[in-house]
C-alpha cells in the first residue's frame, strides 16, 4: 500500500501534519511519499512560498491582502494552468499510489485533476483532505473545500461545520481530533519529566514557561524576555530558536542580562518538545494552527504573539477560544505581555479531543480501497 501527502511549507503547521501522517503510516506498514508541488513543480509557485513565508515573519498584518489575492485568483483550481503538471504527473506515475492526503488548502482541486489525469480511471486513488484549522473565520479558506473529494477531516466540529457551509457534503465528512506527531498523544511520566530537566538544566521546582519559535524563524523573544522581567516574576525561561543559529547566539547572548534563569535550545525533536510544553506553565507563540493545536493537546495555557498584526488563518485559531467561551490572551507589545504574566491562569484551557486510534484507522481504509472515479 502506498500513499502520497500533498503538503506545502507555507508556515510549519502543514509540515508538522504530514509529518504526523508519514508516522501513522510506519506504524501500518504503509509506504509514503511527502510530495511538494508549489515547491518542486516551479519555480514561481516557490517565489510564492518565499512570499507568503516572508510576510508571516515580518509583516503578519499584510497578510490579509495577500491571503485575499490567492482566495480571488484561484492559481490551482485549472489542472490546466498549473505551471509544472507535467512534472508533477510524472511523480504520481512513478510512485503510484493507493490513496492521496492533502494538508494544504491550494493543493485540493487542480492537483487532484492532474492526478486524475495521470492515473487510468480503473485505479484512480482515494482522495481525502485534512484541514488542520481549528475553527471558522476569516482565515478558512474556500479552496480547502473540493465536493469531489472522498473525505474531509479537521481537528473539530467547527472545522467540519465551515466546510460543509463551503459545499462539502456531509457523508463525506468526519472529525478526528488534531493531527499530531506521536509523542503528542502520549503523557509524559514523572521520570521523563525529572529526566528532561536534569539534561537541560531546568529546576523542576521553579515554574517553567516557553517562548516558541515558528518553521520559519518568526519569533518576538526579545520582547518576550524584556516582559518576563518587567513581571518580575519568580520564573524560568526555555527558549525554543528552530534552525537559526544566528537566532539561538543571539539570544544565548541576550540571557546574561537578565537574573532568571533562560535556557535556550536549538532545534528539539517532537518528544522533548512534547515533555517541555507539558512542562510549562504557558508558551508564548503565534496563533497558528501547528503550535496552537500542540499546546491545547499538552493542556497548556498559552499566550498568543500579535506583534506585527495577526494574519486572517490565526484569527480562525483564536475563535477556537474564543467558541469555548474563554478570552484568548494575546500580546503586541511589552506591556501587554507581562500583564499577561502576571495575571490568573487558574481557568482551565480549552479542550480538545486527541483520536489517534481514529486517525489510524481512518489513513488504513482510505490507502486500503481503490475503486474507479467518475
Amino acid at each position: 500500500m502506498r500513499l502520497i501527502i500533498l503538503s506545502s511549507k507555507t508556515g510549519g503547521g502543514h509540515e508538522v501534519r504530514a509529518q504526523a501522517i508519514q508516522e501513522f503510516c510506519n506504524s501500518l506498514d504503509i509506504q509514503s511519499l511527502l510530495v511538494r508541488p508549489l515547491e518542486e513543480s516551479s519555480s514561481i509557485y516557490f517565489l510564492g512560498t518565499k512570499i507568503y513565508n516572508w510576510i508571516q515573519r515580518f509583516h503578519p498584518r499584510l497578510h490579509s491582502i495577500y491571503f485575499w489575492l490567492l482566495e480571488h485568483a484561484s492559481l490551482h483550481s485549472n489542472p490546466k494552468l498549473i505551471i509544472g503538471g507535467n512534472k508533477f504527473q510524472d511523480q504520481i506515475r512513478e510512485f503510484h499510489p493507493s490513496a492521496i492526503i492533502s494538508v494544504h488548502a491550494h493543493l485540493n482541486h487542480g492537483f487532484r485533476d492532474l492526478i486524475q489525469k495521470a492515473i487510468p480511471r480503473s485505479i484512480f486513488p482515494k482522495f481525502m483532505i485534512y484541514c488542520g484549522e481549528l475553527d471558522d473565520g476569516v482565515g478558512y479558506s474556500r479552496h480547502w473545500v473540493n465536493p469531489k473529494a472522498d473525505l474531509f477531516c479537521g481537528p473539530t466540529k467547527n472545522t467540519i461545520i465551515a466546510a460543509q457551509q463551503r459545499g462539502m457534503p456531509s457523508s463525506k465528512c468526519a472529525v478526528l481530533g488534531p493531527l499530531l506527531r506521536q509523542p503528542f498523544y502520549q503523557k509524559s511520566t514523572t521520570s521523563e519529566n525529572h529526566d528532561f530537566c536534569n539534561e537541560h538544566g531546568l529546576n523542576p521546582k521553579i515554574p517553567i514557561a516557553l517562548l516558541a519559535t515558528g518553521a520559519n524563524g518568526v519569533n518576538s523573544h526579545e520582547m518576550a524576555l524584556r516582559a518576563v522581567a518587567a513581571s518580575k516574576k519568580r520564573i524560568q525561561i526555555a527558549v525554543l530558536c528552530g534552525q537559526s543559529d544566528r537566532l539561538y547566539k543571539r539570544v544565548s547572548k541576550l540571557a546574561e542580562n537578565y537574573e532568571f534563569p533562560v535556557k535556550v535550545f536549538p532545534q528539539i525533536e517532537a518528544r522533548a518538545m512534547s515533555t517541555l510544553i507539558h512542562l510549562s506553565d504557558w508558551v508564548f507563540g503565534r496563533p497558528g494552527a501547528g503550535l496552537t493545536s500542540e499546546v491545547v493537546a499538552k493542556n497548556t495555557h498559552m499566550i498568543f504573539d500579535v506583534r506585527g498584526g495577526i494574519m486572517p488563518q490565526e484569527h480562525n485559531n483564536l475563535n477556537f477560544f474564543k467558541n469555548q467561551g474563554l478570552l484568548p490572551r494575546v500580546a503586541k507589545n511589552d506591556e501587554m505581555l507581562s500583564s499577561h504574566i502576571v495575571s490568573d491562569f487558574t481557568m482551565l484551557p480549552p479542550k480538545i479531543e486527541l483520536q489517534p486510534e481514529i486517525i489510524k484507522k481512518t489513513i488504513a481504509n482510505v490507502v486500503g480501497h481503490v475503486d474507479g472515479r467518475n
